[in-house]
């Protein structure tokens, strides 16, 4: 019999913990398998004790997990969440399109011109391949990932929350699943920006979190133990659905605009890991073309020239198969009588019209551009292996909240299964497929792991166990309301950017920073990106004072 877990008592916080000490940003709850499961999940909190549950199977010694006493929140998560979402609203800083002013610029007079490419390489995506002598990797394609790994992180902090507030299991699924279906339809909504009809299309990070949330919350409330099978069996089997589903010995890169020159065509056994020649873009190419209307061919009829008669049907037939020519063909004279007969009843046949779409492809599916393949080589099927992303953040978001650790050796246990999934990645890109971001590779998988633990390590070293948590003050303010930040440089950061910044102010950015700051063959792109992000954040920090967080 299916038990209800019991909720731990509420436990008073200490009076400097902020009163939205307990709101998570894109976090999720547990589903809870059982009596057995739910007796885990319990608390009992006995007198002098202050005991706070976790998600079962990841107990202490003790058999507890516990939060941070005073703090509420994890810092590091929040500034390493608001770091990410800065880079992504300020485009990088404008540092990509700095680098990209013609090399006949005076500007490169003052700065060293290849220095400066070599920076911007790390604020722009690799043609195909992610991974360079081995270890290299541009830091812009680590963004995702760190934001895909950020939302494992948060759930067992989520659990704790909601646990304390008696939320029954069924109220949480629910929730956790309208909050993945809200996320795709908000990346859907983003991908159609500019488009005359609803695209959809799913290669957007919020489209590609929502289709793996449910299952990854599905896995919160197991043990590690499963969880980490679970990590095993994604990315063993998406691997064998690429291998063994590889491109014909004639396919056509050119037709789907892969370009070998750039590295996007691979031969041997890692050609099913081309750009638009594997198994997840023959799956687009079978499911995308159906969620779109394009009109229906009227189906083509023969000319009508003369009454069709039974003589002349004979006489077609005998031609099709090939007994006579037009030439050659003998036609037996034919009775006026039966031939006006025949008129009587045979007709011309007119062309019909093409079939009315459905209420739902008209209502839903308007769009009427036929089909392209995504010329960035992306793919739908890529938030299968991203789930893996997603359950290394839940392992070590429940090391970081479990008790009986100091924090000096949680921070070893990072670096170390970081180190560990950085020299996995790196064995299997030359072992068994490439790293490729773009498709979400399982040596991928692995191989961004080890970088965003290594981050994650680092701002917990920074905010969480040095005295230095002031510090992270500007980036908490944009961790607590990221999925905003990141709908306001989706949407508006370019009018922002216009109508704003250099409409108003303009002289003062000329005043403080001289007449180049906005010349666009000096510093006008790093300028732009900055204001626009300025402007940003003190939207965001006039919300945070009022306590206002975009939640879903």
């Amino acid at each position: 019999m299916v038990g209800k877990p019991i909720p731990p008592k509420k436990v008073q916080k200490p009076d400097s913990t902020p009163k939205d000490a307990e709101t998570y940003t894109l976090s999720s709850p547990p589903i809870v398998q059982g009596a057995a499961s739910a007796a885990a999940g319990a608390v009992l909190q006995k007198k002098g004790e202050d005991k706070s549950s976790g998600p079962p199977g990841t107990e202490t010694p003790g058999g507890t997990m516990n939060r941070n006493k005073g703090t509420g929140r994890l810092v590091s998560l929040d500034a390493f969440r608001g770091f990410i979402m800065m880079m992504l609203a300020a485009s990088g800083f404008g540092i990509s399109r700095f680098a990209e002013i013609d090399k006949s610029s005076d500007v490169w007079q003052v700065h060293n011109y290849e220095l400066w490419q070599k920076i911007a390489f790390h604020f722009d995506h690799p043609a195909w391949r992610s991974a360079f002598d081995f270890y290299k990797v541009s830091f812009w394609d680590l963004i995702q990932p760190a934001f895909m790994f950020m939302v494992g992180v948060a759930m067992p902090f989520s659990y704790v929350r909601r646990s304390e507030q008696k939320q029954s299991i069924l109220r949480q699924a629910l929730h956790a699943f309208i909050r993945a279906v809200a996320l795709v339809l908000i990346g859907v909504f983003l991908q159609s920006g500019g488009r005359e009809y609803t695209t959809w299309e799913f290669p957007n990070v919020l489209c590609q979190i929502g289709f793996g949330y449910f299952f990854a919350w599905c896995l919160l409330n197991t043990k590690p133990m499963v969880q980490g099978v679970a990590l095993a069996a994604i990315l063993i089997g998406y691997w064998g659905l690429f291998y063994f589903n590889p491109p014909p010995a004639d396919y056509d890169y050119a037709g789907v605009s892969a370009n070998a020159e750039d590295g996007q065509v691979f031969e041997g056994r890692f050609a099913a890991w081309s750009k638009n020649a594997n198994a997840a873009f023959f799956f687009d190419r079978w499911l995308l073309p159906k969620l779109r209307t394009v009109p229906d061919e009227a189906p083509q009829t023969p000319a009508v020239d003369a009454p069709v008669t039974a003589d002349a049907a004979v006489n077609s037939t005998a031609d099709s198969a090939g007994d006579a020519t037009a030439e050659t063909a003998v036609v037996p004279e034919s009775n006026p009588a039966e031939t006006l007969a025949a008129d009587a009843i045979t007709e011309p046949a007119l062309p019909l019209p093409p079939a009315r779409p459905s209420w739902i492809r008209r209502v839903f599916l308007r769009n009427n551009v036929p089909w392209k393949p995504n010329g960035g080589g992306y793919a739908t099927l890529s938030f299968i292996p991203s789930i893996g992303t997603t359950l290394l953040g839940m392992l070590c978001g429940q090391l970081v909240l479990v008790g009986g650790f100091s924090h000096w050796k949680k921070l070893g246990i990072l670096i170390a299964t970081a180190a560990i999934c950085l020299g996995l990645g790196i064995l299997a890109d030359i072992t068994v497929c490439p790293i490729v971001k773009r498709i979400w590779t399982p040596s991928w998988v692995l191989f961004s792991g080890g970088y965003v633990i290594g981050m994650l390590a680092l701002f917990y070293l920074v905010f969480d166990i040095a005295p230095l948590r002031l510090l992270a003050f500007p980036l908490v303010v944009v961790g607590m309301n990221s999925i905003l930040i990141y709908l306001l440089g989706s949407t508006v950061g370019g009018w922002v950017k216009t109508s704003v910044v250099s409409t108003h102010f303009a002289g003062l950015i000329e005043t403080v920073f001289g007449p180049k700051a906005l010349d666009p063959n000096w510093y006008a792109p790093i300028t732009m990106a900055t204001g626009t992000f300025v402007v940003f954040w003190l939207f965001l920090y006039w919300l945070h004072r009022q306590k206002i967080y975009l939640r879903l």
